[in-house]
């Protein structure tokens, strides 16, 4: 391979390694901006639970470092989620140079909804489908059983659940996309509709944990989003066909 070969991977590379560290730094910036009130914003993620909890239980930490280490894993968590739009902003920098007028008309919205439908995925869960699924788990317990939930395990099962909602609000992105693209037609999709209504359990069982109930909660929104792309495809299918 010739030296004229290497110079555009090398400058793909770099530009990659540019983007990526800018997403590093601000993921960095927001997290030590955050750190001092990381029990704070830990307390705020599980006011759900502790409002179901019965009278006199409270949530324990059952390893020595938990109460510093996990509330630290949340702030992380948290901050990540805050540099989304810096983080979809610096994708969108590093594809730019490679699209057509046309195409970079109809990937901006996109990034922007992206970004949008991701933390209404987050806020969803947080006040609609945590209070549902506490609820119905305070309410189901043994009468012989106490709740005492563990902060390290509350906090990886709230983590899984605002990712699987977080991922599952992108549906109609990716209906959209699939559909301008060529892929996968409109016509297929409606064609397959009780498939993918199969399919939106099948899914939603993979991204929640293993209960029933919150998996039910995740399946209903995932159709329910996936009407919502194909119906939006229809207008980006014609815009593309346009341009």
């Amino acid at each position: 391979m010739c030296i004229e070969d290497t110079e555009p991977l090398i400058s793909h590379l770099i530009e990659l390694r540019k983007r990526l560290l800018n997403c590093i730094y601000t993921i960095f910036i927001i997290f030590l901006s955050l750190v001092y009130f990381s029990n704070n914003i830990y307390q705020l993620v599980a006011a759900p639970l502790i409002k179901q909890m019965p009278v006199g239980a409270n949530m324990i930490a059952t390893e020595v470092a938990s109460p510093f280490i996990t509330p630290i894993k949340l702030t992380i968590t948290v901050s990540v989620f805050l540099a989304m739009p810096v983080i979809f902003y610096q994708i969108w920098k590093f594809i730019e140079p490679g699209l057509y007028i046309h195409e970079r008309k109809l990937v901006v919205p996109m990034l922007f909804f992206s970004v949008l439908l991701f933390y209404i995925g987050i806020i969803f869960a947080y006040f609609i489908i945590f209070p549902l699924m506490f609820n119905f788990f305070s309410h189901t317990i043994p009468h012989d059983v106490r709740i005492a939930t563990d902060i390290t395990h509350y906090l990886n099962f709230v983590i899984v659940v605002f990712m699987a909602f977080g991922i599952a609000f992108e549906i109609p992105i990716i209906i959209i996309l699939i559909c301008c693209s060529g892929i996968i037609t409109r016509q297929t999709l409606i064609k397959n509709r009780p498939y993918i209504f199969l399919g939106s359990f099948i899914i939603s069982m993979l991204l929640t944990p293993p209960d029933i109930f919150s998996q039910i909660l995740l399946a209903v929104p995932i159709y329910f989003l996936f009407e919502i792309g194909l119906f939006f495809s229809y207008y980006y299918s014609k815009t593309s066909i346009k341009k």
